[in-house]
């Protein structure tokens, strides 16, 4: 795409989409978080939309658009391709409006998210699942849209999505300078420095960025992505939305292979940075909010925390606001989770290990080896006859990330014939 074909910037009504929105959302918490703060050095309020009625801000963006067509759209009702948040605003919003909504979602969709969808929607939504990825279904529910003459609801490239979403900036400044002046000289009438955001779409980003932009211009807009899906970056670097290859779909929340045209035409000009956080690093912080916060978030929802430790130099002293974007964490992933968090922590290994066929292999490994604390959490073995050597998946947990150097020069030591897998994309996603 050249620049001629960029999409120019659009006019937003995020105060009209406040108007809408304020009978039928949660107005979510601002809330000052004491840990965080301390710890970075300044002052930390996290956004809660996790604690909005479907449990993220896409109920925003979806029911703003479809309170906006005419009584004749509505008759003939909407479609939307969704795998998570944006279905179950969707199915929230054709129940508020008394509308017939159609949502396409891939079959390997969880069975959690399906039965929440239909459970918002009731008796207005019909569950479609076809095809084994987003895109399968994203393709059928237009096609399908067409053939029906109904309207489509994209999840976040189109202008009243972005609106929609922009009312969780309202929100934030309206709420913060009310707190600003019941803390008297406490904030001095200090303005917000750095609001972080979660970027997927870019729907969010780009309607709390403009609003910011316009009402608090020197507060700081920090977007971020999950490392495995670098589209808002790759679309900045190279001055137009660009679909990736390949991407990790873990943060299913903010994965996305391209960024809207829409919301890019916002974002490149309110973004004032992007960064990228590991999926581990993501894990490890749903934990930290759950053990230390009781606060339950799923991984696009922990993003903007997860990304603190990145700029505690730039924070120290300010005023800090993370927007917490949702809580729809299938309880079932939280293995997984702990997993990654982990292996990101460097306290998980798994390696393949050619064990010498003899008695007393294994004890020597146990023996001279390992140390005191490792512990062994996978260990499968399958004797090959007329072999001089075995293999063997071993997973080990240890008690330090420092002991992993000690586990190295023991192998190396004893001479143990391994391949470490966690290093080796291919061979991990196969075996682990």
């Amino acid at each position: 795409m050249s620049d001629d074909q960029l999409i120019s910037k659009p006019a937003l009504d995020i105060e009209g989409a406040a108007i809408r929105l304020k009978p039928v959302v949660t107005h979510t918490p601002l809330q000052f978080n004491a840990n965080l703060s301390r710890k970075y050095q300044c002052r930390v309020f996290l956004k809660r939309e996790d604690l909005q009625i479907v449990r993220s801000y896409k109920l925003r963006g979806a029911y703003n658009m479809m309170s906006q067509l005419t009584p004749d759209q509505l008759a003939k009702g909407v479609v939307c391709a969704s795998a998570g948040n944006h279905a179950q605003g969707f199915a929230y919003s054709c129940k508020k409006l008394n509308v017939k909504g159609v949502v396409f979602m891939p079959i390997p969709s969880p069975q959690q998210k399906v039965n929440q969808t239909k459970m918002f929607g009731e008796n207005f939504v019909e569950v479609i699942l076809v095809g084994d990825t987003f895109d399968d279904c994203a393709i059928a529910a237009k096609e399908y849209t067409i053939a029906h003459g109904m309207t489509f609801i994209p999840p976040f490239d189109h202008v009243s999505i972005i609106s929609g979403q922009g009312t969780v900036g309202v929100e934030i400044l309206n709420d913060y300078n009310v707190i600003a002046n019941e803390s008297g000289s406490e904030l001095g009438g200090a303005p917000i420095d750095y609001i972080f955001i979660p970027v997927g779409g870019g729907g969010l980003s780009a309607g709390v960025g403009a609003y910011f932009k316009q009402h608090s211009p020197t507060t700081k807009i920090i977007g971020l992505e999950p490392a495995g899906a670098p589209s808002m970056l790759t679309a900045l670097k190279e001055g137009h939305p660009v679909e990736l290859e390949k991407i990790d779909k873990f943060v299913d929340g903010a994965a996305v292979k391209r960024i809207g045209d829409v919301t890019f035409a916002v974002c490149k000009d309110v973004i004032d940075d992007m960064h990228l956080v590991p999926e581990g690093k993501i894990c490890s912080t749903i934990l930290k909010m759950y053990n230390e916060e009781a606060i339950v978030v799923e991984p696009a929802g922990a993003l903007s925390i997860a990304a603190l430790d990145d700029y505690a130099a730039q924070i120290k002293g300010k005023i800090i606001v993370c927007i917490v974007s949702g809580s729809n964490n299938d309880i079932a992933r939280m293995q997984e989770i702990k997993e990654r968090s982990l292996i990101y922590e460097g306290l998980k290994h798994y390696f393949l290990i050619k064990f010498a066929q003899r008695p007393g292999a294994l004890k020597e490994f146990l023996n001279q080896v390992l140390g005191p604390e490792d512990d062994i959490t996978r260990f499968e073995y399958i004797q090959k006859h007329n072999k001089e050597a075995g293999p063997a998946l071993v997973g080990l947990e240890l008690k330090s990330n420092k002991d992993y150097e000690v586990l190295i020069e023991n192998m190396k030591r004893y001479q143990i014939n391994y391949e470490e897998i966690n290093k080796e994309d291919n061979l991990y996603g196969y075996l682990i």
